[in-house]
């Protein structure tokens, strides 16, 4: 457990450390574009945080290599994870920051995802089995090029699913964290009735995971003095398809004592963690498409986008989408614990059911009452980045504005009510 912790803690400062110089650099270069339509920010904001991300990433795996039990399970898993999340990681990083930079296109982008994949399956990081239930014929082992094939698709999915979900400060980070959270819990449980080194490398790797995004957020969280891009987005969902990739080819018949219904458990926690991300990019591909667009094609109309619209501020979207993904993943880990009894799944339903109705609270609210009267005041939280314009005192707004007869600075109406200019003089 303390393994776990210091690499996490490592990966954590390393990242924190080296977000100001990252920061420095992307303004250097210009890597801060102009605001888009479909942007939440109302000023430019540097991108490229990813690359202090992918320097706490490389700093925690290093560390996880060397340590004594996480070391050895690391080199015993028949791959080499730490080399190849080094280098797919860099390679996507790379991906990430030219898109960042200068722009790319998607199919291009869509190339370096596919070849980050296969770095991880060439370094032997791949799905070699599915633990199906035993209508569908059991635990089904995967031939060499299937489990390729699959293996690429779950990484490229997951990558696009956190990218998709890129959309508000501190929200893919904070949402991949927790995800992180559930994987790793899911791996220390049935490595109590597991002793894999495949079991282990997932818990270091999402340790390390956790740590990078800890250290990332301080300065993601609303409001964001940088951004990761597609540089860190797609670098963390790289990683965490990787947990998922070691986790899930698990043997049920070791963990039917520990659950009614192991053979559910290596499918449904990698769905659970990633349920959020998911619904967002699928929802986004059918949308996109039944427009006749490109499902690459940016628009407005991601989940975090409709809170906003319903009436949300910045920061409360953010937690609501942490609640939602807190709420899946750690109640399907949950259940994994205590043999996941028949009472529980209505509970959880219920409590999925209760979040959608808060998320649609201020558009039931708004309709009426003194919710509808406050809708002109400003976000609770602050203006998305940048600071908010100065606020002059009344005598100074009284002081520029210019008289409409030539001594008074107000001018009367028929009823004598006076009237305020709306254009106050340049003066």
């Amino acid at each position: 457990m303390r393994e776990y912790l210091f690499m996490a803690l490592i990966s954590a400062a390393v990242t924190y450390l080296l977000v100001p110089l990252v920061r420095r650099f992307a303004i250097r270069i210009g890597a801060m574009p102009e605001i888009r339509d479909r942007d939440v920010h109302t000023t430019p904001t540097p991108r490229l945080g990813g690359l202090a991300m992918y320097g706490g990433l490389v700093a925690g795996l290093l560390l996880a290599g060397q340590l004594t039990h996480s070391g050895s399970a690391l080199l015993d898993t028949g791959a080499q994870p730490v080399l190849a999340l080094i280098v797919a990681g860099g390679l996507i990083t790379i991906t990430g920051f030219l898109d960042d930079w200068w722009g790319m296109d998607a199919f291009i982008k869509l190339a370096g995802q596919v070849a980050a994949a296969g770095v991880l399956v060439y370094f032997g990081m791949r799905l070699t089995s599915l633990p199906l239930p035993e209508a569908w014929g059991g635990p089904t082992s995967l031939d060499y090029t299937l489990s390729t094939v699959i293996t690429i698709l779950v990484v490229v999915v997951t990558i696009n699913a956190v990218n998709f979900v890129d959309g508000l400060d501190g929200l893919a980070a904070g949402i991949v964290c927790i995800a992180g959270m559930a994987t790793w819990a899911y791996s220390i449980i049935i490595s109590q009735d597991i002793t894999g080194s495949n079991i282990t490398a997932t818990a270091a790797i999402a340790a390390v995971l956790i740590g990078t995004c800890l250290g990332f957020l301080p300065h993601n969280f609303h409001p964001a003095k940088i951004f990761m891009g597609d540089t860190g987005a797609m670098l963390i969902g790289l990683v965490l398809a990787s947990s998922i990739v070691t986790v899930t080819p698990v043997d049920t018949s070791a963990i039917v004592d520990m659950n009614k219904f192991p053979v559910v458990l290596p499918l449904l926690v990698p769905a659970a963690v990633l349920v959020l991300p998911l619904i967002d990019l699928i929802t986004a591909v059918v949308r996109r498409t039944s427009y006749g667009m490109s499902p690459f094609a940016p628009d407005r109309g991601h989940l975090h986008h409709r809170l906003m619209d319903i009436g949300h501020s910045h920061r409360r979207s953010v937690l609501i989408m942490y609640a939602w993904t807190f709420l899946f993943s750690f109640g399907i880990v949950g259940m994994s614990t205590v043999g996941v009894p028949v009472l529980l799944f209505p509970v959880v339903i219920v409590l999925a059911v209760a979040v959608l109705v808060l998320m649609a609270l201020p558009r039931w609210r708004g309709r009426g009452g003194a919710h509808a009267a406050q809708r002109g005041k400003p976000d609770d939280d602050g203006p998305p980045t940048g600071p908010m314009p100065p606020i002059l005192p009344d005598t100074e707004v009284r002081r520029r504005m210019p008289p409409a007869d030539g001594s008074s600075p107000e001018r009367a109406t028929a009823e004598g009510k006076p009237v305020i200019p709306a254009f106050p003089s340049g003066s």
